[in-house]
């Protein structure tokens, strides 16, 4: 089960996700429940942040540090378990600009954060894993007058359009409350 939440910046999406992570484990007792972590403590309200959402989560959660790969703590993760990778967000400012990228070869530097997204989703199917995805839907204020920045936005889209054709759920997170959006069959799973 795939399962991907998004919505807007502080909107409740973490509590909702944490929340249906723990449903879907609920069958899978044996199993490990995961916390995929993608934020770094940068600074204080970043900490801060971390560190609420850590005493949200109880004993049954193990958290993986993936501020710039997926791919490397995903291998510990064992068929049948449970994961929740908070937030997709930060991971892809994170991964496209940990290089310095300058405005010539954005193009090319987001394929690879495509393809291991891709390789994770895959990864989860094949090994019957868990997997709930939270991303901020950034799109949804006025276009940024700044080129890299719509260019990262449009990067965030089109990775969000990935995920939503390999979900089985959809999830929106509007004020706290859930809307779930119809999954086309045969969308691209």
């Amino acid at each position: 089960m795939i399962v991907f939440i998004a919505g807007g910046v502080r909107s409740g999406k973490s509590r909702i996700a944490e929340q249906a992570a723990l449903a879907l484990h609920a069958d899978r007792p044996s199993s490990q429940l995961w916390y995929l972590a993608t934020a770094r403590s940068s600074d204080r309200e970043m900490a801060a942040r971390v560190a609420r959402h850590r005493a949200r989560r109880d004993c049954r959660w193990r958290t993986l540090e993936a501020p710039l790969q997926l791919l490397d703590p995903w291998r510990t993760v064992a068929p049948g378990d449970s994961v929740l990778l908070d937030c997709l967000t930060l991971w892809t400012s994170q991964r496209l600009f940990a290089d310095g990228i300058d405005p010539g070869p954005r193009r090319q530097a987001a394929r690879p954060a495509q393809a291991e997204l891709a390789a994770v989703l895959a990864d989860a199917r094949k090994r019957d894993i868990h997997l709930v995805v939270v991303s901020n839907d950034l799109n949804e204020e006025l276009p940024a007058q700044d080129a890299l920045v719509r260019w990262y936005v449009r990067e965030l889209q089109r990775l969000h359009r990935l995920l939503a054709r390999r979900a089985d759920r959809v999830i929106e997170v509007v004020a706290g409350q859930m809307i779930e959006w119809p999954v086309v069959a045969g969308s691209g799973r």
